[in-house]
């Protein structure tokens, strides 16, 4: 099979993890805090956190930016 007749996304189940809790929590911030600093909801922040909810590039790049982390810092597959 070549790389074009593949179909990776039935044989990969990765799913985007984070290590944002424990990072807010280094930092000492409150979900209410950071959702306030990126302009989002805390419900928003719990979500990512408890990986009900997954962060569009968009908005894994703001965390990443107002936490001052490398994407890999703060998010891996798994």
């Amino acid at each position: 099979m070549s790389k074009q007749d593949k179909n990776y996304s039935e044989e990969t189940d990765l799913v985007l993890k984070n290590h944002l809790k424990d990072t807010r929590r280094e930092l000492g911030l409150s979900q209410q805090q950071l959702a306030d600093m990126i302009g989002v909801s805390r419900n928003t922040i719990g979500s990512i956190e408890r990986c009900v909810f997954v962060p569009t590039a968009k908005l894994a790049l703001i965390l990443c930016i107002a936490l001052d982390k490398k994407f890999e810092e703060l998010f891996y597959f798994d």
